[in-house]
């Protein structure tokens, strides 16, 4: 039987790779999918092959050109993209699949697979968000306020998605991310 693609944005700052480091854990037969940026490592942070795989803008820009990614966009002035092949082969060995992505490369995922499930997590309010962005110290205070701009541009975009969750509580937006696929799993089944 063939995976299920679901899809999981949010803007900068609102919890999403803790959401699913915990969940993945989890979700027998989850996986993450690792999508290409041509942004900095943010030391302490990330990790090659596993945040992200890090590579030069022309490099991505030859990726483009040879149809290699399921989406792309670019995001806060870099680009990011998801790698077609990744996803295919999960969902085509029956694993589940999870994409991290922002609103611009989920709205292409759903058009080309309408299937997916899309989610979408929002912090409890704009207040905690800046907070949290500010926080987190691995972006300068230009990209920090690009990110504030972007977030709210992003926020309007939640009532397209399948499902929205905050993320007020970790321990809860976690739970609520693994019922929102066990459902899916129970219907699938």
């Amino acid at each position: 039987m063939k995976g299920k693609l679901y899809v999981f944005s949010g803007p900068a700052g609102v919890g999403k790779g803790t959401i699913l480091k915990n969940a993945i854990t989890k979700l027998p037969g989850m996986k993450f999918s690792v999508s290409c940026t041509t942004r900095a490592p943010r030391p302490g942070i990330d990790r090659e092959g596993e945040t992200y795989y890090f590579i030069s803008e022309d490099e991505f820009r030859r990726r483009i050109d040879a149809a290699e990614f399921l989406e792309y966009a670019d995001v806060h002035g870099h680009l990011y993209g998801t790698l077609r092949q990744t996803v295919e082969s999960a969902l085509n060995e029956g694993s589940d699949i999870v994409l991290e992505i922002d609103v611009q490369g989920a709205k292409l995922v759903k058009e080309k697979m309408p299937e997916a499930v899309t989610i979408f997590v929002k912090p409890p309010s704009m207040e905690e968000l800046i907070r949290r962005l500010k926080g987190r110290g691995s972006e300068s205070a230009a990209e920090q306020a690009l990110r504030i701009r972007n977030a709210e541009e992003e926020l309007s975009h939640a009532d397209e998605y399948d499902h929205v969750l905050v993320n007020d509580v970790l321990d809860r937006a976690v739970s609520d991310f693994i019922n929102i696929v066990t459902e899916h799993r129970e219907e699938k089944a």
